[in-house]
């Protein structure tokens, strides 16, 4: 029941290199012994249930794929080798995976969990001089998007994560993720028109 609760706080991303450290220390003593990963368990399990949710909607199919990402984590954190980013980056990775294991598997769509703030800085993005873009065209525009193109938007404009988690998330450079967000933003007018 705590991490619903804690879903609807606001994301706090942004690690400096010394908490980055401090965290791949953490990282090394669980590697060493597993007792030791409940500091990393702690701070990311709210974090990480708010995205599967986010995708799933349902709360217990949430806890499930929540559960088997720790479980995979735990079970391959000797494998984890630290790139200059959190460990959370690596967690989202296996959050990501498993939400397309169990699409997959359940022959489900991925759903995306629209809120008033984050449709409102869509349509201020897609019409800059007209936020009174239309929500029906916005919503149209939005289910033609391919499934890789729609995450990036999902993540930007619905989750608020920075373009830095964005691009530590699926594995791009941080650059190419925005201009990859910009692409789409672009396409999306497009598609509205």
């Amino acid at each position: 029941m705590q991490a619903i609760l804690t879903m609807t706080e606001p994301l706090k991303y942004h690690l400096s290199v010394a908490q980055i450290e401090d965290e791949l220390d953490q990282v090394k003593a669980a590697q060493l012994d597993p007792g030791r990963f409940d500091p990393l368990y702690k701070k990311y399990y709210a974090r990480i249930v708010n995205y599967v949710y986010h995708r799933i909607d349902s709360k217990e199919i949430a806890y499930e794929i929540t559960s088997q990402v720790f479980y995979n984590a735990l079970n391959n954190l000797a494998k984890f080798k630290s790139q200059g980013t959190p460990f959370g980056a690596w967690l989202f990775q296996i959050a990501g995976n498993e939400l397309n294991q169990w699409f997959r598997k359940n022959k489900a769509n991925r759903t995306i969990n629209i809120d008033v703030a984050g449709i409102a800085h869509l349509k201020q993005e897609v019409d800059e001089k007209n936020c009174d873009a239309d929500d029906q065209k916005l919503f149209e525009a939005l289910q033609r998007l391919g499934k890789d193109d729609l995450e990036l938007i999902d993540l930007r404009f619905f989750e608020d994560r920075p373009f830095k988690e964005i691009a530590e998330i699926t594995k791009m450079n941080e650059s190419a993720c925005k201009m990859r967000i910009y692409r789409i933003l672009e396409k999306l007018k497009h598609l509205m028109k």
